[in-house]
């Protein structure tokens, strides 16, 4: 078996658009790190069908519009290049030694949000200070960094997490409310942890013949509730997003509940196999939330024009998850600052061959359903 190709030191001319890192970027992870990276839960019904939506959507542009525009949006009081931010991904120093470092490093270069999470493989201490100084010595404002907070058995240590993030300078917490079941799904290798958990108990969960399986455990025991986000709501000033939504009633009771804005997300269709595609869910959620608070969704973005067309849907803005992974794998912070830069290239040629010079003209009048 051969051993995982080292990050490129230079960005091939070949790479041009997110699907080209992925196709690179096998060869630079091991075999059994890529299998855990790519897949879905069950039969991946889920992940194809985040993909598959996005193919169903046809384009409808306006013609000879004014292109004087931008691509700027605001949320929660931060102005945002675009509409585009990183996901919270685990572990990324499987993809490079530098890990969230050096994804936090081209997120502030390109002055793109992004949101840490409660697996990554370096302090959040130490990625906040690290996107922060370098983007002052790119003559940048400060990075918008968010934290996701997986809820740990112990409100105790949950709180302390909140904590550290609001004092390295993160501007949100992101609750995750769906993997809380999730396996684990591959053995991490020296180097590798969730160091923003060092002396916390790690939830562990074997089933025996004859015991039960999930249902009545400590391991669903701990599974979020309505309790833990009036709790968390409680805790901070900071806003707090719920990220793992699908259903508008769920939807609803969130904002009841104090929530700030949502992410839509079946979570790369990598927990419950038979999701839709969020595009398929945020017309019920918008409808509940009545534009109350900020939709995000995350799930299969992949290119511009689906940037496009979440945004013509009722996305305020979209997380992009595992193509940061690719690039990182392929070119370490480079690699990932030029994936984002094709991202937004590709969203600007969208919405100027759409007519449509800003994010807030693009609505679902501008989308038509493909004949298959």
């Amino acid at each position: 078996m051969s051993e995982p190709l080292s990050p490129l030191a230079a960005i091939p001319p070949d790479l041009r658009s997110l699907a080209d890192y992925e196709a690179r970027a096998q060869a630079h992870f091991a075999p059994e790190v890529w299998r855990h990276l790519q897949e879905g839960a069950g039969r991946e019904i889920t992940l194809r069908e985040n993909r598959a939506a996005f193919d169903r959507i046809g384009l409808l542009p306006r013609a000879m519009a004014n292109l004087d525009g931008h691509t700027r949006i605001e949320l929660f009081g931060r102005t945002h290049a675009a509409p585009i931010l990183l996901a919270p991904l685990a572990y990324q120093r499987l993809a490079h030694p530098d890990g969230e470092m050096a994804t936090a490093h081209a997120a502030a270069a390109l002055e793109t949000g992004m949101v840490v999470s409660t697996l990554a493989s370096v302090e959040i201490e130490a990625i906040a200070q690290g996107a922060v100084a370098l983007a002052r010595e790119l003559g940048k404002g400060d990075p918008p960094l968010w934290f996701q907070l997986y809820l740990q058995p112990d409100r105790a240590h949950s709180l302390e997490l909140v904590r550290r993030a609001e004092a390295a300078g993160y501007e949100a917490i992101v609750l995750t409310i769906d993997a809380a079941l999730k396996p684990t799904g591959i053995t991490l290798p020296p180097g590798v942890d969730a160091v923003n958990l060092a002396g916390m108990p790690r939830a562990r969960h074997t089933a025996v013949p004859g015991g039960r399986i999930l249902l009545g455990t400590p391991l669903t025991d701990a599974a979020p509730r309505w309790d833990d986000l009036a709790w968390l709501r409680g805790q901070t000033k900071l806003p707090v997003l719920v990220k793992g939504l699908v259903l508008g009633e769920d939807a609803r009771r969130c904002v009841d509940e104090g929530a700030d804005g949502l992410i839509v997300s079946n979570h790369g269709g990598r927990v419950l196999d038979g999701l839709p595609s969020v595009l398929d869910l945020i017309a019920d959620v918008a409808d509940a939330t009545g534009g109350s608070i900020p939709l995000l969704v995350d799930g299969g973005i992949r290119s511009g024009t689906d940037v496009v067309k979440a945004l013509a849907l009722g996305a305020k803005a979209v997380l992009v998850g595992r193509p940061q992974m690719h690039a990182l794998a392929v070119a370490g912070m480079p690699g990932v600052a030029h994936m984002l830069h094709l991202l937004r290239t590709e969203l600007e040629a969208a919405m100027a061959q759409l007519g449509c010079p800003t994010v807030a003209e693009l609505g679902p009048e501008r989308l038509t359903r493909l004949r298959r």
